[in-house]
């Protein structure tokens, strides 16, 4: 949340053409009642594209997915693994895989209203719910509703006493249980998350499940999106330099910024491209700058050039 935003998610198609794109978690609530171009608008580029949802109601869950179909977006997701205790107090998020009835009404409902495909995105467990057979509870569920996508946190949610930065790292991971549940449930698409932070890994789980999501790992990290067209696509077109990328997001800014939007508010998203490189923390400290102006990027692309990316 307030990361992959529409100037987040257009700087990543810039690397991989192929790589599914989500936005960040949008409250039910929001979207039937706040300013739809703000929080739903989105570049042609971003396909495939999954709007994530937050909420519970299901009447409200039916709306907001045939109000996403209409915006053309290619997939909605429902949040049921995020531990905040704004979600919490919502009634969404990880609190939902205590009542998964609920879940796979909002989806029913929603799958009659919407021809897009309908997932849930979840974690292995919650508080006291951390058997497997409690998963298998939980898909089964939702399963018999229509859902035959799931993205699998593969930790536990502490719903008390654990923040949600803390709840990233405790307790510990469980990849086996999601292997599991894909060769429980072989017909369904599983998913993996969490903790998983290059392609080699990335690679490694997609034999054991359908597909990979990267979150964090790519923030920080998002020249790897660079790999991901190559090694998971099997696509053989030529890869950008990072100075290609800067290069097509800057042109990017310059329209945004002609509209009124804040270049400070698109380049926090470009902090981690040159991430690994030696000349790393000369890029983040020019971009951290509070004076950072779309003439300085064009003066970093010279030093490079001078320099031979160096």
């Amino acid at each position: 949340m307030n990361w992959t935003n529409r100037h987040c998610r257009y700087f990543y198609r810039l690397m991989s053409k192929n790589v599914q794109l989500w936005t960040e978690m949008v409250t039910v609530k929001a979207i039937l009642h706040g300013d739809k171009n703000r929080l739903l608008y989105f570049d042609a580029c971003e396909h495939p594209l999954v709007l994530q949802l937050g909420g519970s109601e299901v009447k409200e869950m039916a709306r907001a997915a045939k109000i996403a179909q209409d915006w053309g977006y290619d997939e909605v997701n429902i949040n049921v693994g995020c531990p905040s205790d704004r979600v919490q107090s919502g009634s969404f998020g990880a609190c939902l895989m205590q009542i998964p009835q609920v879940v796979a009404q909002c989806v029913d409902a929603m799958k009659q209203v919407a021809d897009v495909p309908i997932t849930v995105k979840s974690r292995i467990g919650v508080d006291d719910m951390d058997s497997y057979g409690e998963l298998v509870n939980f898909v089964s569920i939702v399963e018999s509703s229509g859902c035959d996508n799931f993205m699998i946190h593969a930790r536990k949610a502490w719903l008390k006493g654990l923040s949600p930065k803390e709840n990233r790292s405790v307790p510990k991971l469980n990849y086996g249980w999601v292997y599991q549940i894909k060769r429980d449930f072989p017909h369904l698409l599983i998913g993996i998350n969490g903790g998983i932070m290059d392609m080699e890994s990335s690679l490694q789980h997609l034999e054991h499940v359908d597909s990979v999501m990267l979150g964090r790992a790519v923030y920080y990290q998002p020249y790897l999106l660079s790999k991901v067209d190559g090694l998971i696509y099997q696509q053989k077109s030529s890869i950008l330099s990072r100075e290609q990328v800067l290069l097509a997001f800057i042109e990017y800014m310059k329209v945004q910024h002609a509209n009124s939007v804040a270049i400070r508010s698109m380049t926090r998203h470009i902090l981690g491209l040159y991430h690994g490189q030696k000349n790393a923390k000369k890029f983040k400290r020019l971009l951290s700058s509070k004076t950072v102006e779309l003439e300085h990027l064009y003066e970093w692309l010279e030093y490079m050039d001078k320099n031979n990316g160096q």
